[in-house]
Parts: structure tokens; C-alpha cells; sequence
């Protein structure tokens, strides 16, 4: 999720853990417990674009790294206030739940966690949220800013509290019952067109929960297709992308092309323009209204290979799509999710 979400969530723990003891002060570090796992993007401008995509969500968003930083983090804090109105252990665990809820929460995404670094390089991801969803954060938000403004050892500043947690809680909740039904309608639509395929990675598109992106793994290619709750029509348009692994083949066994298939677990596809070579994340896709040229995807990859003199068979990087400045795709995947068919989302 995004860190203004994961510092809402580590705020709204550390009330729950300590705010009875310490009052605002629990919100201000669990937010900035809540924040620390994000800080391994500030590695980013040190690594290559590979590395850089591969590094996020590992080490610092595993139960070990928790486990290690936040009794070291409780002291710290401890003896910032000189052991006033709450002990070293008090601190832990406010640092520790406010810090591990992080990594949890980044596991409904699709980008998922290394949660159980170093022992996996599994990422865990269960695809039932984006990365941004208001409807998860504000009504922890909302709760936060009221129960600020009271004592803290008002009762109503936990129940305000609880509700808050209580309902962001209960939609992720809900996301991830969505996401099994989702599948669900892909699957059956699937299987109604007689398209054979092997695995399915349903997702939500941005800001919502109600508009669906499928992408359906088949032996030559995959099929990708969209469902919004409200479709009046159970019918999935599908467009089929071919796969292209073989254009890759004689340099699967580079190591940044083996980090990028695990990252994807085999949702890429390859393509060629010129002389260069395109791995895409068919995780996420084109975003609509960005349009169908290469280098189109979220997230897209340059293979550029190089001269042997060079000692590096290949280069390696990412392509930013542009995002058009009048954010029409938003209105595109607004019309979209309220079930209306339209260009590029069908």
C-alpha cells in the first residue's frame, strides 16, 4: 500500500497498543514505525533498475526484520522520554506491531512481500487490493483526526479508534472475499469461450475495488480481460498478447532476467521493436489510455544487448510510460467500473 496508508495503519496500532498510556505520542511512532519498511526505497537512486524493482518490498518488509529492528527501536524511544509513563517492553511492542502490520498489509497487494526473508524469496501477494485504496484508508484517517483531540484515557478515544481499525478491517476483508469471487466469473468465462488456460491473477485497477483485470496464462500467450461489479452483461471481452519467451531464450539465463521472472512468476511477455527486446509485467498490464505502444506497460523493461567487448551481454532498463496530464485515464476507468464499455476497456 502507499506509505501515507502504511503510516495511518501504524498510527492507528500504536493507539490501540499504548495510546491509553502515552496518548498522541503512540500515534506519532507508530506512524514512524509504520513507515520504516518504506525506507528501502531510499536505496533506489544506488541500484539499477532491476535491482531497484527486486530490492523493494524484501529484507524490510520480512518478520526477521521486525523482529530484529524494533527492540532496538523501543529502547530508543524509551530513553528519548527517559523512561516516563511507559517501559522499554511497552515501546517493543508498539514498534513491533505498528512495524509488522506494514508488510502484512503490502501481502493483499500485487506486488506482494519477501515476508519470509531470508529463508524464501516467495513473494506473498494475494492480489485483493491496490496499492491505493481510499476506502481502506480514510475511515482509519477520519477516526485518527477526531480522537486527537481528546484525553487519553477517554473512552471515547478508543472507541473511535476501534472503529476505525474495525472498518478499514472489515472492507479488506471484504477485498479479499471480492477477489475469490472474481475469479470465480473469469474462470467460468473462460471455460463458456473454450479458452484453454493454466492459472488466472485477477487484480483490482487503481482506486477501487469494484473493476476488475483478469489475465488468464494459456501455453502460447495470455488472455486479459475486465469485469466491473456492475457489468449488466456476465460477457468478458478477451484480448489475447503472446508470450514471445522464445525471443529471450538465449539469455534466460541472465541473472536480471531471472530476478524479473520471479518478480512477474511468469506473468511477462516479450516483445520486439528494432533491435531491442521488451520484457512487460502482465501483472498489472497497460493502463488504459495510455495507449498500445511499446514501452506502454507499468511496468516494461528495455533489453538492449550489448556488445561482447563490453564485457555485459545485456542492458537492462526500465521504461516509464507517460501518463497523460489531463488524467482522462481516471475518467476512463471510472466509466468503466460503473459498467459502461469503453475504448480500450472492453
Amino acid at each position: 500500500m502507499d506509505t501515507f496508508t502504511q503510516m495511518t495503519l501504524g498510527a492507528a496500532v500504536g493507539e490501540l497498543t499504548l495510546g491509553r498510556k502515552v496518548g498522541n505520542k503512540a500515534l506519532l511512532w507508530g506512524a514512524v514505525s509504520g513507515l520504516i519498511p518504506d525506507l528501502d526505497m531510499i536505496a533506489g537512486p544506488f541500484l539499477d533498475s532491476v535491482s531497484r524493482m527486486t530490492f523493494h518490498r524484501s529484507f524490510s518488509h520480512s518478520i526477521l526484520f521486525a523482529l530484529l529492528l524494533t527492540p532496538l527501536l523501543g529502547y530508543l524511544i524509551f530513553r528519548l522520554y527517559k523512561g516516563k509513563e511507559a517501559n522499554w517492553w511497552d515501546w517493543t511492542l508498539l514498534a513491533f506491531w505498528s512495524l509488522i502490520t506494514h508488510p502484512l498489509l503490502d501481502n493483499f497487494t500485487s506486488y506482494g512481500t519477501q515476508l519470509f526473508w531470508p529463508f524464501s524469496g516467495f513473494r506473498v501477494a494475494y492480489h485483493s487490493i491496490s496499492v491505493i485504496d481510499p476506502l481502506y484508508t480514510l475511515p482509519m484517517l477520519a477516526a485518527l483526526v477526531a480522537l486527537i483531540f481528546l484525553h487519553r484515557t477517554s473512552r471515547k478515544r478508543r472507541v473511535l479508534n476501534y472503529l476505525g481499525i474495525g472498518l478499514s478491517t472489515s472492507y479488506l476483508l471484504f477485498t479479499a472475499v471480492n477477489e475469490l469471487y472474481v475469479n470465480s466469473v473469469f474462470a467460468r468465462q473462460l471455460d463458456a469461450q473454450d479458452i484453454k488456460y493454466q492459472r488466472i491473477l485477477a487484480a483490482p485497477t487503481p482506486l477501487n475495488n469494484i473493476l476488475w483485470r483478469g489475465v488468464a496464462e494459456s501455453d502460447s500467450g495470455f488472455y486479459e480481460g475486465y469485469y466491473s461489479l456492475f457489468d449488466k452483461s456476465g460477457i468478458i471481452r478477451f484480448e489475447y498478447t503472446p508470450k514471445n519467451h522464445r525471443l529471450i531464450k538465449p539469455y534466460r539465463r541472465d541473472p536480471d532476467i531471472e530476478k524479473l521472472a520471479r518478480l512477474t512468476k511468469g506473468f511477462f511477455v516479450i516483445s520486439e521493436v528494432g533491435q531491442d527486446l521488451y520484457f512487460n509485467d502482465m501483472r498489472y498490464g497497460r493502463m488504459p489510455g495510455w495507449g498500445k505502444e511499446e514501452g506502454e506497460y507499468i511496468f516494461s523493461f528495455r533489453i538492449t544487448v550489448m556488445e561482447p567487448v563490453s564485457g555485459k551481454t545485456l542492458e537492462i532498463r526500465r521504461v516509464r510510460p507517460q501518463i497523460p496530464r489531463d488524467f482522462s485515464m481516471f475518467k476512463t476507468l471510472a466509466r468503466r467500473a460503473l459498467g459502461y464499455r469503453v475504448k480500450n476497456i472492453q
